[in-house]
């Protein structure tokens, strides 16, 4: 399912949202340059100096001499990206939902929201996950946060989805409720499927940082509750 738009109109510009997806492109296109420049090992190394290291943020490793300090990297790693779906993935989804989520609570809360919805998720993950050494990377936990938002102050709004499900193409528009309520159950789904296999097997649950979503998701709407005034009275 790919999300097209919503019906609600924005009354404010978002240069917020716009700014954010902007920072994250140029982030991302120069995380490209880097990888174009014939070391893999140099687009790596941004990443694993960059990225929220689980391990380094509870003190179970180390590196001497790094820089910035694992606090740092809750921030930095929040523009980071791993490819070119997931920048264009998180984009299309803060696009999409954060205008609104923007023009409820104005620039400087909305920001806000944004950056704070970020740390819950990575502090979520780190919480679930303490020892691991698999950097965190992208800005899905802060997105989560918009949408965690969005759900409760847009319920009902409609969503545009494109459907593909093989040949099978088609554009429906569905309640934001029944949109984001399921996008939040198979990130929950995922997250415990993940860590069940890897626990099972011995391993370390690497890829998606699926907690990461939950632990922004709820973030958001707790911080939308803290965060309203009349005019995000129609909650």
């Amino acid at each position: 399912m790919i999300p097209l738009k919503d019906d609600i109109p924005s009354e404010s510009f978002p240069f917020v949202t716009i700014g954010l997806i902007g920072l994250n492109v140029l982030v991302f296109l120069y995380q490209a340059s880097i990888g174009m420049g014939g070391d893999p090992r140099a687009a790596e190394a941004v990443v694993f100096e960059f990225g929220a290291t689980p391990c380094r943020l509870t003190g179970a490793c180390s590196v001497p001499g790094e820089f910035p300090s694992p606090v740092t990297t809750i921030f930095t790693s929040m523009f980071l990206h791993g490819g070119l779906l997931h920048v264009a993935g998180n984009m299309l989804y803060l696009w999409i939902f954060g205008d609104n989520v923007e023009d409820t609570l104005g620039h400087g809360r909305y920001l806000a929201l944004y950056l704070l919805a970020g740390v819950a998720a990575a502090v979520t993950q780190v919480a679930v996950n303490p020892r691991s050494s698999i950097p965190m990377i992208g800005a899905s936990g802060a997105v989560s946060g918009v949408l965690g938002a969005y759900i409760l102050l847009f319920p009902f709004a409609g969503v545009h989805m494109l459907l593909v499900f093989g040949f099978f193409v088609r554009v429906v528009r569905w309640p934001a409720l029944v949109v984001l309520g399921f996008w939040i159950v198979i990130q929950a789904l995922s997250g415990i499927l993940t860590f069940s296999a890897a626990a099972w097997g011995g391993g370390e649950a690497g890829g998606t940082a699926w907690f990461a979503h939950i632990g922004g998701f709820l973030a958001g709407m707790g911080l939308l509750f803290l965060m309203r005034t009349q005019r995000v009275g129609r909650l």
